[in-house]
C-alpha cells in the first residue's frame, strides 16, 4: 500500500471524515484529499500526528511493505480458498422419520461424496426405489445416470429405460440397445432406428437376422425402399404388394418360439400394404 492508502485506510478505519481529519492536523480537505490519491506528501510535522492518532508508526506512513501487500494477497487468496472450500463443503441433509422397509421414508442429501439412501432419494448419489441423482440407482431412477427397473437419463440401464444413450429390455434413446430399440441407431432383437439392427429390425438402413424393414434392407426377408437382400426373401416396395402372399409364407416358415415378433412383422406389413406405413425410394 502506498502512504496515501494507507492513510485513507486508517481514517476509514477510525471513523474519521477528511474534513475531521484535516481540523485535527491542522490543514484544509483539500490537502487530505492530495494525501490520500498520492498527488502530494505530507509534512513530517503531519506524519508524526497522524502516527499518533492512528496508533502507528512514521516508518508504517512512510514505507511501501512489499512483504506486506504479499500478506495482503496471500489474505484475500485465504478468503476465496475459503469461500471455495466453503462451497465444497456444503451440503443439506433431510431424513425422515417414517421409515419403509427399513429405509427412511424420504432422504435427501445433497453435496459433493454424499449419499442418499431411502424409498424416495434424492442426491447427487442416491440409492432407493424412486431414486433422483446425477447417479442414481432404484426401481425408478432418473438422473445423468440412472440404474433401475424404469430408467431415466443420459446414460441409462434398465429394464425400460429411456435417455441419449439406454440399455434395457425395452430401450428408447439416440443410441439404444436391447431386447426391444427405439432410437437414431438402435440395436436389439427387435429394433426401430435411423440405423436399426437386429433380429427384427426397421429403420432407414435395417439389418435384420430374421426379417428388415427400410429404406435400404438386410436379412433373411428383406422389404426395402430403395434395396432389399434377404437371404431368405427380399422385396422392394414396388413388388411388395405382388409378392405379399410369399413373405407371409416365408414368416410361417420362422422358429414357433418367434410367434410374437411374426405377428407384429404383419402388422406392419399389412401396414405397408394399406399405406399407413410408408418407406423411402421409388
Amino acid at each position: 500500500m502506498t502512504t496515501g492508502e494507507k492513510i485513507s485506510a486508517l481514517r476509514k478505519k477510525y471513523g474519521y471524515k477528511q474534513e475531521e481529519l484535516a481540523e485535527l492536523l491542522g490543514v484544509s480537505r483539500q490537502a487530505v484529499s492530495r494525501w490520500e490519491s498520492d498527488c502530494a506528501f505530507p509534512e513530517t510535522e503531519k506524519l508524526l500526528k497522524m502516527s499518533k492518532l492512528f496508533d502507528c508508526s512514521v516508518d508504517y506512513l512512510l514505507k511501501y511493505d512489499a512483504a506486506e501487500s504479499v500478506n495482503e494477497r496471500s489474505a484475500e487468496s485465504g478468503r476465496a480458498g475459503n469461500f471455495l472450500d466453503g462451497v465444497l463443503k456444503w451440503h443439506y441433509e433431510y431424513k425422515s422419520e417414517r421409515t419403509v422397509f427399513g429405509l427412511p421414508l424420504v432422504h435427501i442429501n445433497i453435496g459433493l461424496g454424499r449419499t442418499a439412501k431411502g424409498f424416495f432419494a434424492v442426491g447427487f448419489k442416491s440409492l432407493g426405489v424412486f431414486a433422483i441423482g446425477l447417479l442414481a440407482c432404484g426401481l425408478f431412477s432418473f438422473g445423468a445416470l440412472a440404474v433401475g427397473l424404469i430408467a431415466l437419463a443420459s446414460l441409462s440401464l434398465g429394464f425400460l429405460s429411456l435417455g441419449a444413450v439406454a440399455f434395457g429390455i425395452f430401450a428408447l434413446g439416440g443410441v439404444a440397445v436391447g431386447v426391444i430399440t427405439f432410437g437414431g441407431l438402435a440395436v436389439g432383437f427387435f429394433a426401430f432406428g435411423g440405423c436399426a439392427v437386429g433380429g427384427y429390425s426397421f429403420g432407414g438402413y435395417a439389418y435384420g437376422s430374421f426379417v428388415a424393414i427400410g429404406d435400404v434392407a438386410r436379412g433373411g426377408i428383406a422389404l426395402g425402399g430403395d434395396s432389399a437382400v434377404g437371404t431368405e426373401f427380399s422385396a422392394t416396395i414396388e413388388q411388395f404388394e405382388e409378392l405379399s402372399d410369399e413373405i407371409y409364407a416365408r414368416l410361417d416358415n420362422l422358429p414357433p418360439w418367434l410367434s410374437l415378433f411374426n405377428g407384429w412383422c404383419r402388422g406392419l406389413f399389412d401396414g405397408v400394404l394399406n399405406g399407413t406405413i410408408v418407406l423411402g425410394g421409388n
